[in-house]
């Protein structure tokens, strides 16, 4: 008596690695910026495309200017100009969501200026608005740089997800390199708009603290994109078949 034939047993699905997950959560980020070097598209587009065009610039700076301005003209109550910037940012908020385009920028500036505002007004110093940002250099500028020194560099994994190859890139030394270097940079901009800000901040120059957070800001932040894409670009060369395909 022949005994019935049992189906294989499923294999077990294979455990991500913690760089695969991290790499997969930075070029999701990447990818819903608009920065897939997979993807065909002119440079100044994709870095209009990362900033948020004309929306994203003024949801970036109409918060922090109106707050400077406000500030400096009448510094009391503290509450008018906190209560302005964080207004604006929330209207931008609401017409995203009444617009059903993509709310998260806006609904991570309004987190921010409403944490920023309300440290500000628990200590009655103007320039605790900007502590959070402070924070986030120091700790983007050091992650940039440790993952990058240690092989692992950020952008690297976002690359290797966005491009299909995981990890792989750590076998390029030409890649590695890149990559090293490109971590470097951002670790740069980071720490250099701490280097700047921090003493205006401990000297409650805020005025001058507000005005130098603006142009530190896109005016750095959007030359990196490019020059990120380009290199990011020249490591990953589209395929002449791809490229046929695309322009016909």
């Amino acid at each position: 008596m022949s005994t019935p034939l049992t189906p294989p047993a499923p294999e077990p699905e294979r455990e991500q690695s913690a760089s695969e997950i991290l790499g997969a959560a930075l070029g999701g980020a990447a990818r819903r910026a608009g920065l897939d070097p997979s993807e065909t598209g002119a440079t100044h587009r994709v870095v209009w495309s990362a900033i948020g065009g004309w929306r994203g610039i003024l949801e970036s700076i109409l918060p922090s200017l109106a707050f400077v301005i406000l500030f400096t003209i009448r510094p009391e109550p503290l509450i008018l100009s906190l209560g302005v910037s964080v207004g604006l940012a929330a209207v931008f908020t609401v017409v995203r969501l009444v617009q059903k385009s993509p709310p998260s920028a806006a609904i991570g500036g309004l987190v921010a200026a409403a944490a920023a505002a309300g440290l500000a007004l628990f200590t009655g110093r103007g320039a605790d608005n900007f502590v959070p940002g402070l924070i986030t250099n120091a700790v983007y500028g050091t992650a940039m740089l440790v993952s990058a020194l240690i092989g692992w560099s950020l952008i690297g994994l976002a690359a290797g997800f966005l491009m299909g190859e995981g990890t792989a890139w750590r076998n390029d030394r030409r890649k590695r390199r890149a990559f090293l270097w490109l971590g470097v940079a951002w670790a740069a901009l980071f720490f250099a708009r701490l280097a700047v800000q921090l003493p205006l901040y401990l000297a409650n120059e805020v005025a001058v603290l507000g005005t130098l957070k603006l142009i530190m800001g896109l005016p750095l932040f959007a030359p990196l994109i490019a020059v990120t894409w380009l290199v990011v670009r020249a490591l990953y060369p589209r395929e002449p078949q791809a490229e046929n395909t695309s322009q016909s």
